[in-house]
This record gives structure tokens, C-alpha cells and sequence, in this order.
């Protein structure tokens, strides 16, 4: 373990090409360009970016870079990169110099039809381009490669699509900063000048060691456990959750701030989660797009780091059945480039007009569009979460809190809010303890997008997936709510009167996405129908509303995502959704055949042997013979559901891709995997644990 003492604010952002970098670096002139390309989007020529360009590469070859890459987020859930060295033709001398140009800084030119396209590109349509998002600060990444010049780019095809995550995300940014401005000028604000969605994504994983890892090809493959029994203890006691850091995992948490630091992600807070061997890191908010790069970043990381440490990070949202799965809380807000938080209610927030407006606009947004928020969050694995005693419902609700929920009722009720409930002091019976200001509001685990202070925590999001989908939704939906909003308003003769009636028809029009209570409890699945909420449980179910004509009105009208965009997009999740639970099927077949069934038969001779060895000994073998036809019942079962497994994988297959197929091994293939995995996870109780063919869930959680 590395004892290197080190001083944070020395190492932090160190190997990024930030505003303190290009201050030093670029000429007056050039730098006050820059600025103004990525506050006000105006364009960079290209003799200014030449000049970037040079200075940039004189930086990162300091930092030891012998290559650069366009660094970019294509629809395949994970980043993407292509080395270029910074070497150019050699000199007659023999000799080569150093190049890096302003063209190659601003466009680069990966191959396009071999990312998901969900056809806008055909095969032998390959062009396709990255173009630099100036925004977000190019850094140095080292590794076992050596040093690499990352530069974070936006991808799209060759006919101007988006291929990627970053292209709509900078767009639903752009759109919500428009409708933002216009509401503020409307209210008086005539001094900010950009609004930007402030993200902080907290990232839950699991590590389990690596050799272990390495002995089961369901978290090769797929990255959850397809089998396993749990063990005696679980998550039962809740002594994992916030307890003391191991050595081997505070060692690795160290390497891994240390890493991001240096890159100007700010790692903030770390701690154990619920489930054994589950843990957390939080960074400080940064505007959208920075922090969906600076959540790659830290993935990428983690992965990295653990194996440096001997162990494997798993980012699946459920590894283990069982216990808890992992997710992502992305907290939103709306930051002005003067400091405004448009949604901090203050001390009165009955009085504070233009945080109601705003507050009721998302409450019309999100009832609105639930449908598409909860398919922001669509992935495979979320499945397996989304519902459980551990994650938010499937069910889209708001929580506010006592405080803005009785403002609420206030204005539905009266027509006007006369006062807000205050937090007062907390009392400990303890003289010795200090005085401690209690919130007005308490928090709610189970709600998927609750109010907590000063922002929105949307608690869908999976644990391995962008959050990058989620905030391009919440963008646009709420950019159209403020959009809306501003239409009535600009058209009235009496400002305060029209923002005190829209705000009350807008609290009575919503009032049904409002949900305090138990978002676990079979209750709210009653109440939320009632309401008229949708209840989506699974990816399939979820997809369809990408392409609704009310999406595509959306997003169109705000120019995020085009119909066919929109439309490539959803054949994409189809055809992800597909293959992750072809692999995972075909994993299970894989490892019933080769290693548990042989495991088992193997273990049953020994049995055998035993039950007729105990007989001749005259004694009796009852014990002997009830397991042996125990195990070869269950056997049985197992054969009988891995041909089952087997014949409907093979229907899948044969299947017409897109929405059929999806839902043909939603329907069919998940539940005889579930058949399978059912008769194996028994046979794990009862075979001695020597014969039984890989390490346990004992051995993964607890033995790290």
C-alpha cells in the first residue's frame, strides 16, 4: 500500500488543459476567443484554433503524451477512442517533428457504420465525424499506455446525425438555456447572461477479487452473477452500509481520487453501501455535459484501479440476487453564470414567485413526460433493480417534501400561499451535543425524482449507463414546460396576476405526480393507477415512448433529436436489449452444460458409492439415499430447463429484429432462464461445496 504523502490542491487538475492552463499558455488574443466560443457558442476559426492546437500539444507532450485521441460517447454505452501519435512525415534528415493542427484538434474521422446507427448508416456508409466540445476541458490520461491527449468530442454521421450521447446532450443544454433566459427576463433579470443544467452523479459498484472473478463466466460475460445462492448472511444487519473501510479498499480509493484529481474530476465523498462489497463515490457538481464526461471518466477509472489492486469493479445494476443492485443518482439544477440557483426556494419559499414558477413547471414536465423519463433509465439490468426494497419504483412520482407539499396545497386550495412550515431545532435530550437546525423537509429513499433543498434527484439511473440520457430529457421536457409557460406570460396585460394564476393552474393540473409516502408499499402501485401513472416495469415496455408523437413533437421542436433520430435510437435499444439477454442466455446454457450438470452428476456418483458402501457396513444409509435422490430430482429439473433455455434462445434467434424480437426474450427467454437458474441455485445448498465448480456468493461479497 502506497504511504506517498501528497497535498490535494497541488495534484488537483493537473493534467488538465484548463482556464488556468490557457491563461499561461495562449496568446491574449486567442484565449479571449475561446472564451467567447465556449460561453457564448460563437465559432472558432481556424487560425485560432492552430494556435490552440500547438500550445495544447506542447502542454500534453510536457505531461509525457505521445498520442492524442478525439474522445468520444457513441451509442454502445461505453467511450470510444482512436490513437493518433503526434509524429508527422520524417524529415529528409530522418529526423520527425511534432505536429498537431487546428483541423485535427476540431474534427476527427472514426468510422461510422461500425457504431451502433440503428440504420442511419449503412455499411458501406462509413464517414462519420467528432468534432471538439470546447466546453469541456481536453486532459491527459495516464496509463499503462503512456500518457494520451484526451480531447472530448461529439460524434455524428456523415449526413449531420448523432451518433452519440454528447451531440443531443449539448443541444438539450442549448434549448433549456434559451427557455431559461426568456423566463428570467420576464421576472426582471436582465444581468445573466447563460443558464446550464448543474449535474452531480453519485456512482455505486461493487468489487469483488479478480481471481474469483476470473472462475465464473457469468461475470466475464455478462457482468452480474446468472446463478448463485445466497449465503447465511446477507445485508441483514446493515453493518456494511456507512462502516468502516477495509485496508484493501481504502488502498484502492485512494489510487482511484488520486487519479481524478489529477484529471479534475472532483471525487468528494466515498463510503461502503448496503450490500457487502458495495460502495459509492460522489464528485461536486459541474455543469451537464462536463459531468457526464466526468462520470465515463470515473467508471473508466474504477475499472482500471481495481485491477491494479487485484480485484474486478462491477457495474452491472445487479450483480447478486438477492441483495442490493446499483445505481446512479443524477442531481439536477439550474445554475445562472452570475450564481442564481433557480431552484433554491430560500427561507420563504411561498413568497418566492419565480422558484414556484419554476417548481411547477417541472412538476408539468415531468407528468407530462414520464414515460420518457423513465426510459432515460431503460437498460437490461435495470430491470432486476427498478422496484426492489433498494431502488426507486418503476412508477415516475415527484417528492417534495412537507414544506413545498403544504405550499402546494396552499395554492390549489386558497389560491394562495400565505406561509411555509419552518424546520426548527433538533432535539438530542443530550446538553453536551450542540443545538443542530433541523430541514423543513425530510428526505425519501424510495422516490425516484424527489426535491432535496436546492435540486432534483432523479435515483433511476443505472449504475453502468450514461447520464447523459437522463439529462437530455430532463432538459428538453423542462425547457418546453418554461417554453409554455412564457407564451401566457408574455401575453399578459398583468404580469403578477398571470404568474399567480398560472402557477395555481399548473400545482392543480400536476398535483397527481406529487408523492410523498412509501414509494416500496403495494398501496402506491394501487394509487399511482388510480392516478393515472404509468407503471412501466421492463427496457421493452419502456422503449416505445422514444417514439410517441409527443416525443417527437418535443424534441423536434427544440431541435435535440430529430424523427429519424428518434426512430434509430429506439431500433438501438431493441437491438441492445437482445443481445444482452442472448449472451446471458447463452452464458447460462453454457455453464449448465459444461460445469454444473457434469459437477453434479459427478457428485451424485460419489454420493452413490457412499449409499452403497454405508449398506454393506449393515448400517443404515437413509440419509445417503434421500440426498442422492434430493439432488437427482432437482437434477432433473435442471435438465429440463436448460433444453427448455435452449429451444427458446434458439426461437429468439429466428425472430425479426427490433421491437418482436425484444420482446419475445423479454417475454420467453427471462423467465427460462429464471427456470434454470432456479434448480441450480438449490443444488448449490446441498452439494458439498468442494465438488460444486466455482466460488460462491460467500466467496465474492465477503471475501474481498
Amino acid at each position: 500500500m502506497s504511504t506517498e504523502l501528497f497535498n490535494v490542491a497541488d495534484i488537483f487538475g493537473e493534467n488538465v488543459f484548463n482556464d488556468t492552463v490557457m491563461q499561461e499558455r495562449l496568446p491574449k488574443k486567442v484565449y479571449k476567443k475561446l472564451k467567447q466560443t465556449i460561453e457564448e457558442g460563437t465559432e472558432l476559426d481556424i487560425e485560432t484554433a492552430d494556435v490552440i492546437a500547438h500550445e495544447m500539444k506542447e502542454w500534453a507532450i510536457e505531461k509525457g503524451a505521445t498520442h492524442y485521441t478525439h474522445w468520444f460517447l457513441p451509442l454502445t454505452g461505453v467511450t470510444a477512442e482512436k490513437h493518433d501519435s503526434f509524429i508527422s512525415a520524417p524529415l529528409p534528415s530522418g529526423k520527425v517533428l511534432m505536429s498537431f493542427s487546428g483541423k485535427e484538434l476540431i474534427k476527427g474521422e472514426p468510422d461510422a457504420s461500425s457504431f451502433p446507427s440503428g440504420g442511419l448508416r449503412a455499411t458501406f456508409e462509413a464517414r462519420g465525424y467528432t468534432a471538439w466540445d470546447c466546453t469541456s476541458p481536453a486532459f491527459v490520461r495516464q496509463d499503462a499506455a503512456g500518457a494520451t491527449l484526451c480531447i472530448p468530442t461529439a460524434f455524428c454521421s456523415y449526413t449531420g446525425e448523432a451518433l452519440d450521447q454528447k451531440t443531443p446532450l449539448l443541444r438539450s443544454m442549448q434549448a433549456l438555456n434559451v427557455q431559461a433566459l426568456r423566463l428570467l427576463r420576464l421576472f426582471g433579470n436582465t444581468t445573466s447572461k447563460k443558464v446550464t443544467p448543474s449535474v452531480g452523479a453519485e456512482q455505486e459498484y461493487f468489487l469483488v477479487d479478480a481471481e474469483k472473478f476470473l472462475q465464473r463466466k457469468d461475470l466475464i460475460y455478462t457482468g452480474r452473477t446468472l446463478f448463485g445462492a445466497m449465503p447465511p448472511k446477507g445485508q441483514e444487519l446493515d453493518d456494511h452500509y456507512f462502516g468502516t473501510i477495509r485496508q484493501r479498499i481504502a488502498a484502492f480509493m485512494r489510487d482511484v481520487n488520486i487519479e481524478l484529481w489529477k484529471v479534475g474530476v472532483s471525487s468528494k465523498t466515498q463510503h461502503n453501501e448496503v450490500a457487502p462489497a458495495q460502495h459509492e463515490l460522489a464528485p461536486i457538481y459541474a455543469e451537464a455535459n462536463i459531468a457526464v464526461d466526468h462520470n465515463q471518466i470515473v467508471m473508466q477509472t474504477l475499472k482500471r484501479i481495481a485491477c491494479e489492486h487485484g480485484m474486478k469493479c462491477l457495474l452491472h445494476e445487479k450483480p447478486f440476487a438477492g441483495v442490493n443492485g446499483s445505481g446512479k443518482h443524477d442531481n439536477w439544477s439550474i445554475i445562472t453564470d452570475d450564481g442564481i440557483n433557480m431552484l433554491d426556494p430560500g427561507t420563504t419559499p411561498h413568497e418566492n414567485i419565480q422558484f414556484l414558477l419554476v417548481l411547477t413547471c417541472i412538476l408539468k414536465a415531468v407528468n407530462k413526460h414520464a414515460d420518457l423519463l423513465r426510459e432515460s433509465a431503460a437498460d437490461p439490468g435495470n430491470d432486476h433493480r427498478l422496484g426492489a426494497n433498494e431502488a426507486p419504483p418503476a412508477i415516475i412520482s415527484v417528492f417534495l417534501g412537507e414544506q413545498l407539499e403544504d405550499v402546494i396545497d396552499q395554492l390549489i386550495s386558497t389560491g394562495e400561499a400565505t406561509h411555509s412550515l419552518e424546520g426548527g431545532k433538533l432535539e438530542t435530550g443530550v446538553r453536551t451535543l450542540p443545538e443542530l437546525t433541523k430541514d423543513a423537509t425530510d428526505r425519501n429513499r424510495t422516490s425516484p425524482f424527489a426535491f432535496t433543498g436546492n435540486k432534483f434527484e432523479f435515483r433511476m439511473v443505472g449504475s453502468r449507463d450514461s447520464i447523459a440520457s437522463a439529462n437530455i430529457v430532463l432538459n428538453t421536457i423542462v425547457a418546453e414546460a418554461f417554453a409554455e409557460a412564457c407564451e401566457v406570460l408574455e401575453k399578459s396585460d398583468d404580469f403578477q396576476l398571470a404568474v399567480h394564476d398560472l402557477i395555481k393552474e399548473y400545482a392543480m393540473e400536476n398535483q397527481r405526480i406529487i408523492f410523498n409516502g412509501d414509494g416500496y408499499s403495494e398501496a402506491w402501485v394501487k394509487e399511482a393507477e388510480r392516478r393515472g401513472l404509468p407503471n412501466i416495469k421492463s427496457m421493452v415496455e419502456a422503449i416505445p415512448a422514444m417514439v410517441t408523437e409527443k416525443a417527437v413533437t418535443l424534441f423536434e421542436r427544440f431541435g435535440v433529436f430529430t424523427k429519424a433520430e428518434l426512430e434509430s435510437r429506439a431500433e438501438i435499444q431493441y437491438e441492445s436489449y437482445a443481445k444482452a439477454i442472448n449472451i446471458e442466455a447463452r452464458t447460462m446454457i453454457d455453464m449448465a452444460r459444461k460445469q454444473f450438470i457434469p459437477a453434479v452428476i459427478k457428485y451424485t456418483k460419489t454420493l452413490a458409492d457412499t449409499v452403497l458402501a454405508v449398506k454393506e457396513a449393515g448400517v443404515d444409509a437413509s440419509v445417503q439415499a434421500e440426498t442422492l435422490e434430493e439432488i437427482t430430482v432437482l437434477l432433473k429439473e435442471a435438465r429440463a430447463a436448460l433444453a427448455r433455455l435452449e429451444e427458446v434462445t434458439a426461437q429468439a434467434a429466428a425472430k425479426e429484429e427490433g421491437p418482436v424480437q425484444a420482446n419475445f426474450y423479454h417475454d420467453e427467454v427471462c423467465p427460462a432462464m429464471e427456470n434454470l437458474r432456479r434448480p441450480i441455485d438449490k443444488l448449490e445448498m446441498i452439494v458439498d461445496k468442494e465438488a460444486w465448480p466455482m466460488p460462491s456468493y460467500g466467496d465474492l461479497i465477503f471475501e474481498v
